[in-house]
């Protein structure tokens, strides 16, 4: 068994310059390549792809996506000497990695890798490696110098793997960003909530991130991309085709796709125009008064939902029909709290639970921006369940 020596490095970005810095300083021999043209400090580099991949005895790819590993292996394939391992780094579909393996046959190693930009820097990856075994342990030495390696059972699970690790990260992410976004409405200064934050779960990633989401540092400081990992929780959401709210919500964040992911968490609280509607409907329920709803809702408007074991829908007149025009008996005890509330351009859906006495509703709202202002175009809502019976409820249902 031959460690590699001499190693290609196609794909220079932020991983792919720290990976080629990292090994070259190893005292190995590394070209690097990339479409950009960019420099990786002092590694060599040259402007064809061919040329990096005909003398290497390990080809490392660390490139954006599926279609440029394909793209990229397809064009050197005729430079490759027999017996070159490829090394795939790149965040990929688990169907794309178990494909280039199928592919690319025993000679190639996929291998996610878990860490950003300091952590290649400082050899402290997570890697994730599917290969052969020989072929692994030919190029665990050049692995072990990156980081930490975790074998895994093949190319689809090393993928998979990588996206669920992802996706765990862009939780923490939207964690944060919720965070900051009721510290704001609370009044708190940002510097003094990430201060406590920083004391919690989320204390690692307030750490490292806090010059982002302080505005000190540059964009091209950027460790992980906010487009990047919108990528990644794409590609999750696709191979798994179940909803995935992490994809909508980093899809959702607003400025540069090239960014830190940090910034993702700064995304301000949806506009007050589009919470307008909605606290016009809580006001409504507070007071009886349908004139609120009348403001709430277009003309055009449905109430949908069950209520007594049958499937109702009212027009917004006769939805207003329901109200006395005064509070409840209770009202002093009833809560509304608006829960969710996602923006797509002219369209937005909210959901919103109210505790009436023993009734419970969960609303869910199509909301739309027409002649200048939001307004509810339809509800559905859900009065819960307690044991085998569903709660009745006041007139005015959820």
């Amino acid at each position: 068994m031959t460690t590699p020596h001499t190693i290609a490095v196609l794909g220079l970005g932020r991983m792919g310059g720290a990976i080629a810095t990292r090994l070259a300083a190893g005292d190995r021999d590394v070209v690097g390549w990339t479409r950009s043209g960019r420099a990786a400090g002092t590694v060599r580099t040259t402007g064809d792809p061919n040329e990096a991949v005909a003398q290497a005895d390990l080809v490392l790819l660390a490139l954006f996506d599926g279609p440029a590993c394909r793209q990229v292996l397809d064009g050197v394939r005729g430079s490759l000497r027999a017996g070159t391992v490829v090394l795939n780094t790149s965040t990929v579909g688990p169907g794309e990695a178990a494909g280039l393996a199928r592919r690319w046959g025993p000679d190639y190693v996929h291998a996610p890798l878990l860490g950003s930009v300091p952590a290649a820097a400082a050899g402290t990856l997570r890697i994730l490696a599917a290969a052969d075994g020989s072929t692994l342990d030919r190029v665990r030495p050049v692995l072990e110098s990156l980081g930490t390696v975790r074998p895994a059972e093949d190319a689809w699970t090393a993928a998979a793997l990588k996206l669920i690790a992802n996706n765990s990260l862009a939780g923490a992410v939207l964690a944060l960003r919720d965070a900051l976004r009721q510290a704001a409405a609370l009044g708190l200064p940002r510097d003094q909530a990430l201060d406590v934050l920083e004391l919690g779960q989320l204390g690692g990633l307030v750490a490292r991130k806090r010059p982002f989401l302080l505005g000190a540092a540059a964009a091209d400081d950027a460790e992980f991309t906010i487009g990047a990992l919108t990528k990644d929780m794409d590609l999750l959401a696709t191979a798994t085709d179940t909803p995935l709210r992490s994809a909508t919500g980093l899809a959702g964040a607003p400025g540069d796709r090239e960014a830190d992911i940090a910034v993702a968490a700064t995304a301000p609280a949806p506009d007050d125009a589009v919470l307008r509607p909605l606290r016009a409907y809580i006001r409504g329920h507070a007071t009886g008064d349908p004139a609120h709803f009348r403001d709430a809702f277009l003309p055009t408007a449905h109430v949908e939902g069950m209520r007594d074991g049958a499937f109702v829908s009212w027009g917004l007149d006769e939805y207003c029909a329901l109200f006395p025009g005064r509070p409840a008996a209770d009202e002093a005890t009833r809560t509304r709290r608006i829960d969710a509330v996602d923006v797509h351009g002219t369209v937005a859906t909210a959901t919103m639970t109210l505790a009436h006495g023993a009734d419970t509703f969960t609303d869910v709202f199509l909301l739309v921006l027409a002649d200048g202002g939001w307004r509810i175009a339809n509800k559905a809502y859900h009065r819960h369940v307690r044991g085998s019976r569903a709660v009745r409820g006041s007139a005015g249902g959820g």
